[in-house]
């Protein structure tokens, strides 16, 4: 089923109001030129949702000067007017997505290069390519969506925002209700329940809660080991708010902390507070990362503070900018990136304390509005 307005005109049209989405367009499709290429095959379902609104999970998308064609599946008929309205032609394809993608394009006029996301294409589907597609010429693309993401505009800064509280008042809720004897997964379903109580849409990332030495583990899986007092508590989550991610990291102690627990805290508050003020768009991805690490280098934890400092935040938890050693690209004006330094002693514990951070003209603001002193819980 083809629900076909005259999408040439259509977009042209819509180039003229403020529907951020066709200012992205617009945007897409200078990178087109610059890319040598007379439309683009977008997979990526971020990089769809982001340019059309469909937050389905089915879709191609393909993008000429002239034309914007999105297939999807019946499951999605409905769903797909009220988010992509007229920005598109779209396509309720009965059969395989493919097989509505080759139909569409041969009544594209112009078409003999077509680019395709190297980053996002399963190589089944390059093969699709190269033999049901092969009366065109497919050049591989890097990142020309991804590139117009990092700079968030107002709106989807307002969302993150809306993200990191739902994130402050989920934190709130759950801190009362956390005690010794509490296993780690019970203390993930409490901090989740009180995510979605506070609104959130979902979770970008399976909840980390880490307790006592399994708290150096960075990327730990949630599990049965029970809290005991004096355990650090380490808390790594996220909200989401119509399709924006938030993402925080607190660590805890529960019961009463060591002076030991107290000083190497303190030196990854210091380091985040640091960074998160310091850290400015234009600036390297790599010297944003040395403002923290160089501090807790000299503080003697070098060794111990061993991932990236950062990366940035949208509709994935997980997209450029990076904030490592190894970035040398410079941070773009308008991305939200995190600040997340660490000390990790295998054995002991660790700490990590993570913000969310607006890089704007006048310098970074924090989103994430809770505290970065140290609590003692129960």
């Amino acid at each position: 089923m083809d629900t076909r307005p005259d999408c040439a005109a259509s977009f042209a049209s819509s180039r003229r109001v403020s529907d951020p989405r066709s200012r992205r367009l617009a945007a897409l499709v200078d990178g087109l030129t610059a890319a040598h290429v007379d439309g683009l095959l977008i997979t990526s379902l971020p990089n769809i949702r982001y340019l059309t609104g469909f937050s389905g999970s089915s879709a191609l998308l393909f993008v000429t000067p002239r034309e914007i064609i999105l297939i999807t599946d019946f499951r999605y008929q409905t769903q797909i007017k009220t988010e992509v309205g007229e920005l598109a032609r779209v396509i309720i394809q009965s059969q395989s997505l493919w097989i509505g993608l080759w139909q569409q394009l041969q009544q594209v006029s112009g078409l003999e290069v077509a680019g395709f996301e190297s980053g996002h294409l399963l190589h089944r589907d390059f093969q699709r390519l190269l033999e049901a597609g092969s009366r065109w010429q497919w050049r591989l693309t890097m990142d020309l969506v991804e590139t117009l993401r990092e700079r968030k505009d107002p709106g989807e800064l307002a969302l993150i925002e809306t993200a990191n509280g739902i994130a402050a008042r989920a934190l709130e809720r759950m801190m009362p209700q956390v005690k010794v004897g509490m296993n780690e997964l019970e203390v993930a379903g409490v901090l989740e329940k009180a995510l979605r109580d506070e609104g959130s849409e979902g979770f970008p990332f399976p909840s980390i809660v880490a307790s006592g030495p399994r708290s150096a583990l960075p990327h730990a899986r949630s599990s049965d080991r029970r809290i005991e007092a004096g355990d650090f508590l380490l808390l790594d989550f996220g909200a989401e708010h119509r399709g924006y991610c938030s993402d925080v990291t607190r660590t805890f102690v529960v019961g009463a902390a060591s002076n030991e627990q107290r000083e190497v805290y303190d030196i990854v508050r210091v380091a985040n507070e640091s960074a998160a003020k310091r850290v400015r768009a234009g600036m390297t991805g790599r010297d944003a990362d040395a403002i923290a690490r160089d501090y807790i280098e000299q503080r003697g934890f070098g060794d111990a503070f061993g991932h990236s400092l950062g990366h940035g935040l949208g509709l994935e938890v997980h997209e450029a900018p990076r904030l490592a050693k190894t970035a040398e690209g410079a941070l773009a004006e308008g991305a939200v990136v995190t600040i997340e330094p660490g000390i990790y002693r295998p054995g002991w514990g660790g700490v990590r304390i993570e913000d969310d951070v607006f890089l704007g003209p006048d310098g970074p603001r924090i989103l994430t509005k809770f505290t970065r002193e140290l609590i003692e819980l129960g």
